[in-house]
């Protein structure tokens, strides 16, 4: 169709319609001020109706079809704050093309839905570590590959790395989600272009109080003192604030384990990598008490070959308990303890922690945030192959932590600790330093 008056102003009101609002005086370079639709024009970009093509033009003499005149009018009818007598001027044009707009609303409404379905989060992180002993109390494996033997004198591993993380997540139904966690790693002291892999991998439904997971999946259960790690099977978790029960059943890579499992599986030398693994947990709240307590069942090979089991013995069975009270809104004292009953020796980790915003509290999105923790711990390697504690398992003593973000999502982790290793009683030390960028 022809452009006419209508067609004219319905293009001053809605072509591109995106990002800033011109000023009054000659917004456009094709719409001279003796134009005859200048005032509306003018007017229509003062009120941030219209922006023009980017390049400052306008472009109003060129042919339009009533479909793409549709689309500019849904546009307009999306702006906020508009004018009484822009607004006035848009409803006749709506009346106009109420068939187009019906049409357009019904494959706009769908392609938002589609575009909502996917959401993006991630984030950069930079992390340095400084590992320390007087004497290495067991064969030392980073990235797969033995360091350092058994009785070794003084030892110093560095690490310099990055890691790079995308969490997508996409609406299947109102009911289930897919999630999945893609992770890039990357050495900076030698220059790497890192590795990439799909970490994790999950289906996720919810029924009223119920939320079934199937794939590779976070553990879920005592993630500090236990697992800060994944495993692939199935997982049902249902409750409320008060009481919450999780149940997991699947297999468990020991490659992801702490460097005594790395042991136990360089002696074992047999495809027994992956542990059949079971467990249940329960938490919840008793007023300013936030409470857990589960148990875990792992079977595997691996398990004859590590120190302090027995070489007739290929389970771990590991009850853990958890509290953390709430003094106030920031300050918070918790407590840690899991014993590994299928072990013969290092089969118990026990930890105490008083912290400020170091638990639940900690926000990174807005800028000034800062928290600090001290704690003590005894780290038994036998009871959590992947604890969240950055420092090393098998060791005892003091850590200092420090958290802080200068600038909205972008946090800072700095600790030290100092204590002695639980095979031989050397001394160890840890510097640890973190950067993470989110988004």
């Amino acid at each position: 169709m022809k452009k006419s008056i209508v067609s004219a102003l319905t293009t001053a009101l809605v072509v591109g319609a995106a990002s800033t609002t011109f000023a009054a005086a000659n917004p456009f370079s094709d719409v001279p001020s003796d134009h005859w639709a200048y005032d509306a024009v003018t007017t229509l970009a003062k009120d941030g109706v219209i922006e023009g093509y980017g390049d400052t033009t306008f472009k109003g003499n060129q042919n339009i079809t009533r479909y793409e005149m549709a689309q500019m009018v849904a546009k307009a009818m999306a702006k906020q704050d508009v004018s009484a007598g822009d607004k006035a001027l848009i409803e006749k044009l709506a009346a106009e093309f109420a068939d187009e707009l019906n049409n357009l609303g019904v494959r706009v409404a769908k392609l938002e839905k589609n575009a909502d379905k996917v959401k993006w989060g991630g984030m950069l992180r930079y992390d340095y570590g400084s590992v320390r002993y007087d004497k290495a109390p067991v064969d030392l494996y980073i990235n797969g590959q033995k360091t350092h033997d058994i009785g070794a004198l003084k030892t110093r591993d560095n690490s310099n790395g990055y890691t790079f993380r995308l969490t997508p997540s996409a609406e299947i139904n109102k009911n289930w989600k897919l999630k999945s966690r893609i992770d890039a790693y990357g050495d900076l002291t030698k220059d790497t272009a890192g590795t990439l892999g799909l970490k994790r991998i999950w289906a996720e439904g919810k029924y009223g109080n119920a939320t079934y997971r199937f794939g590779r999946m976070p553990v879920g259960i005592d993630m500090d003192i236990m697992f800060d790690t994944q495993f692939s099977g199935a997982q049902a978790e249902f409750g409320n604030k008060a009481l919450t029960t999780t149940i997991n059943a699947g297999r468990f890579n020991l490659k992801s384990g702490n460097q005594y499992y790395l042991y136990g599986l360089a002696q074992n030398g047999k495809a027994d990598d992956a542990a059949n693994y079971q467990a249940i947990g329960f938490k919840g709240w008793l007023g300013k008490l936030n409470y857990g307590t589960a148990y875990h069942h792992l079977n595997s090979n691996v398990f004859t070959k590590m120190i302090g089991y027995g070489a007739d013995n290929d389970d771990m069975n590991t009850w853990t308990a958890k509290g953390t009270y709430h003094f106030s809104k920031n300050i918070a004292l918790q407590g840690n303890y899991g014993h590994n009953f299928g072990a013969d020796d290092y089969n118990t980790s026990w930890s105490a922690v008083i912290g400020y915003k170091e638990f639940e509290n900690f926000n990174a999105t807005n800028a000034g945030q800062w928290g600090f923790s001290i704690a003590y711990r005894n780290i038994g390697q036998n009871v959590g192959p992947t604890p969240t504690y950055t420092s090393d398992a098998g060791t005892k003593g003091w850590a200092l932590s420090l958290l802080g973000n200068i600038m909205p999502h972008t946090y800072t982790w700095l600790q030290y600790a100092q204590g002695k290793t639980l095979i031989g009683n050397e001394n160890y030390k840890e510097l640890f330093g973190r950067v993470e960028w989110q988004f």
